[in-house]
């Protein structure tokens, strides 16, 4: 038994101050710092903030590797790669391949096991093949595919997460059969009217895919994706590294959604954490550079962007105190998917915390409370 003290202690509240933490894989206790029993093993937390840890709902990739390689290594990598950005789950998301390929990387998540020193995956967000070829973004048109349940059904107890573009036949009887196999429904990729936004809603849908990308824009005469997603009780999600998003068009989401209806997301690829160069995601050539990634065309394929990056950013561009930004990365994705286990720091809960200073950068990483990462 573990015990962490000298801390700030981050929940829905609000931060907590002479706080101690007591852990084995859950939390156990919450108590007055002083009133520690004889046998637990100390450990200071310098006046720092303990957070619960971050969860990233849409990431392909990061550390060379991505969900739809085929090298067994792959998703072990990535799960160990993200515990130096403080993330301790994650859903392994996919790309518009041959739906053959597609197939392979929802067996590797099924029968993947956690590695002691990694993340864990919750799942899969399977971001294509039902989109929108007006709205592709880096996806591969070629193996666009109108919305089909029987494609996916096998795969229903894996697949947590899927994009869908409301337009395409047969996506309003699609969104009902993924719901009532609990599988949450984003709307993504996306050329829909707000008409039909708003009736994939009613269907069930209940989130945006990286809001403001790949989807139709907010217009006077036809507001469109961009206008259902602020109008309607939906979720959005959020790339905030400044370059997918304009700073103030964040403040604007926040604003208009409020602290519980926005999450914060990375999209990132296998070249996160990786230097400038040249990579692929999808099957298609991506070039980094100064923090973009990009297709020879110029369109943006995913990101290089860190969750911790993405809370830091979006509390300075909002102005939003550290336990409040930190709520976009934690407690909100979690209600996303429905795992109460996770997201906070409360008895009962699964015991993984990010120690992070003042300036919100990752001091260490705990998983199932074990520590499976310090900063050096």
């Amino acid at each position: 038994m573990q015990a962490f003290k000298n801390i700030r202690l981050v929940t829905e509240s609000g931060v907590l101050e002479d706080r101690a933490v007591v852990f084995d894989d859950r939390i156990v206790e919450i108590g007055a710092g002083a009133d520690l029993a004889p046998g637990i093993e100390r450990l200071d937390g310098d006046g720092m903030y303990l957070a619960p840890g971050l969860i990233d709902l849409h990431i392909h990739g990061c550390a060379g590797y991505d969900t739809m390689d085929e090298d067994p290594r792959a998703l072990g990598e990535i799960a160990k790669a993200l515990v130096r950005t403080g993330v301790t789950a994650f859903l392994a998301t996919t790309m518009t391949m041959e739906f053959q390929r597609i197939m392979g990387a929802l067996e590797r998540i099924r029968n993947y096991r956690p590695e002691p020193g990694g993340a864990r995956i919750l799942g899969c967000h399977l971001e294509g093949p039902f989109i929108s070829r007006a709205y592709k973004g880096a996806q591969d048109e070629t193996y666009i595919l109108n919305p089909d349940f029987s494609l996916i059904e096998p795969y229903s107890d894996i697949i947590r997460m899927i994009a869908v573009a409301p337009e395409q036949q047969g996506s309003i009887d699609f969104i009902g059969s993924c719901c009532r196999k609990g599988i949450r429904v984003a709307i993504g990729h996306s050329d829909a009217t707000l008409a039909e936004a708003a009736a994939a809603i009613v269907a069930g849908a209940a989130q945006i895919t990286h809001t403001f990308n790949a989807m139709s824009p907010l217009h006077h005469r036809e507001p469109g994706v961009v206008g259902a997603a602020l109008l309607y009780d939906v979720t959005c999600e959020l790339i905030a590294d400044n370059i997918h998003v304009h700073p103030e068009m964040q403040r604007l989401l926040l604003k208009n959604k409020g602290l519980d209806r926005v999450v914060l997301i990375t999209d990132a690829m296998r070249a996160c954490l990786l230097q400038d160069g040249q990579y692929d995601l999808g099957g298609q050539a991506v070039q980094v550079h100064d923090g973009q990634a990009r297709l020879g065309d110029g369109t943006l394929a995913g990101s290089v962007l860190t969750l911790d990056r993405a809370v830091r950013n979006f509390a300075q561009n909002t102005g939003l105190p550290p336990e409040k930004a930190l709520r976009l990365a934690t407690v909100n994705p979690a209600n996303c998917l429905g795992f109460g286990q996770k997201g906070r720091i409360a008895v009962g809960k699964d015991a993984d915390f990010v120690l992070l200073d003042e300036e919100l950068n990752v001091i260490r990483t705990y998983v199932a409370g074990q520590l499976v990462y310090q900063a050096m």
